[in-house]
């Protein structure tokens, strides 16, 4: 058993404060001089570069739906090695999970994880009534466990007077309303770290606001967990793999990262932007904001590049962005930019989403780059169309999402395979990964 202490910053609904005040309370204990490990529930990208800034470390998704509860457990544990604290912040409502079920909603990562909950309630437009809100989420599922009620966009003190403190849960803040606390968004969530000013207040205002040492407190008390033997140690670096890491392509899972290094992988960080293509024997490009660098991307001799090594053989796995940039081309409102040119299709940029929501897949028979038998679970979310040419090989079908068309994804040009899913790699995807460079390497 290992005893880790933790909290889990909830919201009543998306959009009621939960991100200022995990990443505002992440400062504050950091401040502190405690060691925090963040996570973030759910498959998002973008908070988790707020909370990997704050806190020094890198911060873990939590999605029981693309990892598996048993992932879950071991990611956290695993993670958590040399934190004095861990936060983690939950994602939408707290109950809100896989197609209106509880799966992969933060309460079902509180359940797995024996983790006290702090509610956060946006008591904007009403007074007492949030008692009676938050008896509710309470009483809901007995097996969520609560620490305590954060009251967020509160308004005067008599506004503070007229809820009371009759509630059920210990109060552990109390956060008036303040402009400087917006922060910016576009059109795949927030702005990436760095690029904001409203997160770092968030920090001055949980301390002036919340009641530190009691939430302190409160993780201190979560029980101990059931600690699972890792088996997954790392193997010898035998081969290398250049991943595209700027302001281009920036969303990648941490855990992908770690499976791959488990299974062989020298990763070798380079920008798409500003760096030449290092010599490497696989190159994996993530998601991220390739249409806001297109003319950056277009003009770097990086992109003549990668298509001289996707035409001599070497092995690219693209996701989502990095689809984007390996197409020929991507048209956005500015006009068209030439990509890469390694999968046979055109891109362009979309003025709503063309696909939200987590994805079930599998490789299909006629891939011969990755095992026929290998299944993999991840998520798609996108504004941008790819129109392909005729004729294209598939690597994926999917039982559960969009994809490129039709429910079929990563088109596979050579050893290229690119396609909308972001995968959450399995120690099986990262193996079939590595295998892919190490055949590259031994040609």
């Amino acid at each position: 058993m290992k005893r880790i202490p933790r909290i889990i910053i909830a919201g009543t609904h998306s959009g009621c404060g939960k991100t200022t005040i995990a990443t505002g309370l992440m400062g504050a204990l950091a401040a502190r001089g405690l060691v925090v490990q963040p996570f973030k529930v759910g498959p998002d990208f973008i908070d988790p570069t707020h909370h990997t800034e704050i806190c020094g470390r890198s911060s873990r998704n939590l999605d029981p739906f693309m990892m598996g509860k048993e992932e879950v457990l071991r990611t956290f544990i695993s993670a958590s090695e040399g934190a004095d604290i861990t936060v983690i912040e939950g994602v939408m409502g707290l109950h809100d999970g896989v197609d209106g079920t509880g799966e992969s909603s933060t309460a079902d990562v509180a359940r797995i994880l024996s983790c006290p909950v702090i509610l956060t309630c946006d008591v904007k437009g009403m007074s007492r009534s949030v008692h009676a809100m938050i008896l509710g989420y309470t009483t809901y599922d007995p097996a969520v466990s609560f620490a305590g009620v954060i009251y967020n966009r509160g308004g005067s003190d008599r506004h503070r007077e007229m809820i009371g403190s009759a509630g059920k849960l210990q109060s552990l803040g109390w956060i008036p309303r303040r402009d400087e606390l917006r922060v910016k968004s576009r059109h795949l969530g927030l702005t990436m770290a760095g690029e904001g000013e409203g997160l770092r207040e968030s920090r001055r205002i949980v301390e002036e606001c919340c009641d530190i040492e009691g939430i302190i407190q409160a993780a201190s008390a979560a029980p101990p967990l059931r600690q699972r033997v890792d088996d997954e140690n790392e193997t010898e670096m035998r081969v290398r793999i250049g991943v595209a890491m700027d302001a281009a392509f920036c969303f990648y899972y941490t855990e992908n990262f770690t499976k791959l290094r488990r299974a062989g992988a020298d990763l070798t960080f380079f920008s798409s932007i500003a760096d030449p293509l290092p010599d490497v024997d696989a190159l994996y490009l993530g998601g991220g904001y390739p249409e806001l660098h297109a003319a950056a991307l277009e003009a770097s001799p990086c992109r003549e590049e990668i298509q001289k090594a996707a035409d001599n053989g070497l092995p690219i796995f693209g996701e989502c962005g990095g689809l984007v940039y390996l197409s020929r081309s991507l048209k956005t409102e500015e006009g068209s930019f030439a990509g890469v040119g390694a999968i046979p299709g055109d891109s362009e940029m979309k003025s709503r989403f063309q696909a939200l929501g987590y994805v079930d897949g599998a490789v299909t028979g006629d891939c011969t780059l990755l095992p026929p038998d290998l299944r993999f679970r991840g998520h798609e979310f996108h504004y941008s169309a790819l129109y392909p040419d005729r004729g294209c090989r598939y690597a994926f079908t999917l039982k559960r999402g969009t994809g490129i068309m039709d429910g079929k994804d990563g088109i596979v040009e050579g050893n290229t395979i690119a396609g909308y899913t972001h995968v959450y790699f399995t120690r099986r995807f990262a193996d079939a990964f590595v295998a892919m460079a190490t055949r590259r390497q031994s040609e």
